[in-house]
C-alpha cells in the first residue's frame, strides 16, 4: 500500500471517532435543550465562537504565509488550507444561533423595541440586518478559503508561478477583509450580547484569539505528522522554532490588545463602558481574569522565551495544547458574563456544545486533508527558503 493510501486510512480512523463524538455531543445537547432551552443557546454560542476561530485564524495564517514566504508556512500550509475549507460546515452549524437570536440577544426582544434608541442602533441591531451580515461574512470567508486552496493545489499540479501571484494578490486585501469581517462578526455575535457596551479594539482581540488558537492547533497536528514524508523533510527543528516564535508573538499581541482595551476603558471611566469590566473583574469572574493573565500570558511568555523548547516538537506542542485549551476559557470569560454577571456557571451543556461542534469540525478537517499532499511541492520557494534558528 502506498504512503498516501496509508495516510488516508489513518485519517479515516481519525474521522470516525470525531464524528461519533460530534453526534454524541449533539444528542446530549439536544436532551439538555429540552430541559433548559435558554442554556442550550448560551452554551451553543460559546462553543461556536471558539470553533469558528480555528478556520478563520487558519485562513489568516495562510494569507500571512503567502505574503511573507516564510519557511514556517510550508509546515502548516496544508493544515491551514484544510481548515479554511470547512466554512460551509460552519455556516450550517450557525443555524441554531439563527434560531436562538431572541433568547440570546436583548436587542431582539420586544421590550428593547419599546425603548427609544438611536436610529443607527435601530437600523443595525435587528434580526434582518443580523442575518444579512452573517450571510455576507460566510460568503466572503468561503470564497477566499476556496480560492486559496484551489490555486495552491493547481500550483502543485502545474508548477505555474501564476498561481503563487494569484494567492499573493488575494492575500494582501484578504487580510484587510478578514480583519473587517471578523470585527463586525464579533460585534454581532458577542459584543451585542451587551448592546450598551462598545470597544474599538474588541474585533482585534478576537482576531488575535483566532490566530493564536489556529497556530496552536496547527502545531499540535504538525507534531503528529512531522515524521511522515514529505513533511518530515520540511518540519525541521528550526521550522518548529519559527512556529514557536510566531506563537510567542501572538501571545504577546493578545496581552497587548487585552491590556490596551482595559486601560483605555478603565481610564475613561465612562458609565456606559466601565460596567463590562466591573462584572469581569469582581467576584468569581476576577479569578478567571487572573487565571488568564497567568496562564494565557505570563507562563507561556516565559516558556516560549526558551529557544531549545521551541525546537523540540514535544515540548512546544504541550505549550500549544495548553494555550488552545486556555483559549476556551478566554472565550468563556468574554461571552458568559453577559448571561451570568454574578459569577461563572459552568453547565454540562457547555461541554456538550464544545464536543458536538468540535467533533463535527474535526471530522470535516480530517476529511479535507485526505487525498491532499502534506507539502506544497509546486511552490518554487520551497527549495530556496532558508532555515532559521540554527
Amino acid at each position: 500500500m502506498s504512503e498516501p493510501e496509508t495516510f488516508d486510512m489513518e485519517l479515516s480512523r481519525v474521522q470516525k471517532p470525531a464524528l461519533i463524538a460530534g453526534i454524541a455531543g449533539a444528542v446530549l445537547l439536544a436532551g439538555l435543550a429540552a430541559m433548559d432551552r435558554a442554556q442550550f443557546f448560551r452554551s451553543y454560542l460559546l462553543g461556536y465562537v471558539f470553533w469558528i476561530g480555528l478556520p478563520l485564524g487558519s485562513m489568516a495564517l495562510l494569507m500571512l504565509h503567502h505574503l511573507t514566504g516564510g519557511g514556517w508556512g510550508f509546515v502548516i500550509r496544508r493544515l491551514c488550507e484544510a481548515s479554511s475549507r470547512t466554512f460551509l460546515l460552519m455556516a450550517v452549524l450557525f443555524l441554531p444561533i439563527v434560531v436562538g437570536i431572541r433568547p440570546l440577544y436583548e436587542w431582539a426582544r420586544p421590550e428593547w423595541a419599546a425603548v427609544p434608541h438611536s436610529s443607527f442602533n435601530a437600523m443595525y441591531l435587528n434580526r434582518g440586518a443580523f442575518l444579512v451580515r452573517a450571510v455576507v461574512y460566510f460568503a466572503i470567508w468561503f470564497l477566499m478559503g476556496a480560492l486559496l486552496s484551489r490555486w495552491s493545489l493547481e500550483e502543485d499540479r502545474t508548477h505555474d508561478a501564476v498561481m503563487h501571484r494569484k494567492m499573493e494578490n488575494l492575500s494582501a486585501p484578504g487580510l484587510v477583509i478578514y480583519g473587517f469581517t471578523v470585527t463586525f462578526a464579533s460585534v454581532d455575535w458577542v459584543m451585542s450580547l451587551e448592546p450598551r457596551w462598545i470597544s474599538s479594539i474588541y474585533g482585534m482581540v478576537f482576531v488575535v484569539i483566532q490566530v493564536l488558537s489556529a497556530m496552536a492547533f496547527c502545531i499540535l497536528v504538525a507534531r503528529q505528522l512531522a515524521d511522515r514524508e514529505p513533511l518530515a523533510s520540511v518540519a525541521t527543528p528550526s521550522r518548529f522554532h519559527d512556529l514557536g516564535t510566531l506563537l510567542f508573538a501572538f501571545v504577546m499581541l493578545w496581552a497587548y490588545l487585552s491590556f490596551s482595551q482595559f486601560l483605555i476603558i478603565w481610564s475613561g471611566n465612562l458609565k456606559m463602558e466601565i460596567p463590562w469590566y466591573l462584572v469581569r473583574l469582581t467576584g468569581a469572574w476576577a479569578g478567571i481574569a487572573l487565571f488568564l493573565i497567568v496562564f494565557h500570558f505570563a507562563v507561556p511568555f516565559l516558556l516560549l522565551l526558551n529557544r531549545p523548547l521551541k525546537r523540540r516538537r514535544r515540548e512546544l506542542s504541550l505549550v500549544a495544547g495548553a494555550l488552545l485549551l486556555i483559549s476556551v476559557v478566554d472565550v468563556y470569560w468574554l461571552v458568559a458574563p453577559a448571561f451570568f454577571p454574578q459569577g461563572p456557571r459552568v453547565h454540562l451543556a457547555d461541554l456538550a456544545a464544545l464536543v458536538a461542534i468540535g467533533g463535527f469540525w474535526l471530522w470535516a478537517f480530517a476529511g479535507q486533508l485526505r487525498g491532499k499532499p502534506l507539502v506544497p511541492s509546486g511552490d518554487a520557494r520551497l527549495e530556496v527558503v532558508p532555515e532559521h534558528g540554527h
